[in-house]
Order: C-alpha cells, then sequence, then structure tokens
C-alpha cells in the first residue's frame, strides 16, 4: 500500500506542475471590420508563452470563415506583399504579436462582413500547447491598433 501511495504521490508531483501551468496564453484578439461585400478579414492578438521551450501557432479555425490562414507580410524589392505561412513561431518565455502590417490571421471567405462591436470565436492550433479558444473583437473599419476592450 505504501508503494502505491508513493507511487500516485510521484505521478502527481510529476504531471500537475505541467497541466497547472498555462502553456500559451492570448491576449487582446481582434479583428477589423471589414466593408459589405468584403470576403476576406485580418485578426491580430498577442499570444504569450510562459513555457521554457518555444512553439508553434499552426492554425486556426472560426465558424466566421470558411478557413483561417495564418499569413505575414514580406518586401519583395519596392512592394509588401501578404504571404500564408505553415506556422508561425512562439519563443520559449517570449511573446509572438499579430498585428497590422505584420504576422496577421486572414479569414477567408468570410459568411458575412464583420461589424463593430461584434465578437467573432476562434480556435487556434499550436503544436505543443493544443487548442486555445479565443473571442476576437471587432473594432472599427480601417483601425490600426486593438481597440480598448482588455484582455480575451
Amino acid at each position: 500500500m505504501v508503494i502505491v501511495k508513493s507511487w500516485a504521490l510521484f505521478l502527481f508531483a510529476v504531471l500537475l506542475p505541467s497541466a497547472a501551468i498555462a502553456q500559451v496564453t492570448v491576449e487582446k484578439p481582434w479583428a477589423r471590420a471589414t466593408a459589405p461585400g468584403a470576403t476576406v478579414g485580418g485578426g491580430y492578438l498577442t499570444i504569450r508563452n510562459g513555457q521554457a521551450s518555444g512553439d508553434r501557432l499552426v492554425g486556426a479555425s472560426s465558424p466566421a470563415a470558411a478557413r483561417v490562414e495564418l499569413h505575414v507580410h514580406l518586401r519583395e524589392g519596392e512592394v509588401m506583399k501578404m504571404r500564408q505561412v505553415p506556422a508561425l513561431e512562439v519563443p520559449a518565455g517570449g511573446v509572438l504579436e499579430l498585428k497590422p502590417g505584420g504576422a496577421h490571421l486572414m479569414f477567408m471567405a468570410i459568411g458575412k462582413p464583420f461589424k463593430e462591436g461584434e465578437r467573432i470565436p476562434v480556435k487556434l492550433k499550436f503544436e505543443k500547447a493544443g487548442e486555445v479558444d479565443a473571442e476576437f473583437h471587432v473594432g472599427r473599419l480601417g483601425e490600426s491598433a486593438a481597440p480598448a476592450h482588455g484582455k480575451n
């Protein structure tokens, strides 16, 4: 009986810390309102990784769009272009900021325009942390910074 209790305490001590610590946290998820007839929209947020090892954002999905892609802006000569990427790195103990003009989410084939004040549910998929739910606040059309609405 003592061996079983010792083994259970050992497992509890080993497994609890990794389960109790948030692997990644999401802050200030937001999207711009879209113009009538628009078929795409942009999403932005800050991701914090509290772990000693890096992670990767490998995908996202939302009922508001047929698909959600990970995009970056790249300079090709004098022209800035958007490109889809398979993943975005979230450094160990660090931050990944998705923002206008940089890495961001692209909501493709949106079902209806995003309207200011709405909330859009999004499921973020991480290589190590698994799935994390976020609710994106829709700001004004043309807004270039996160609306003042606090954390997710």
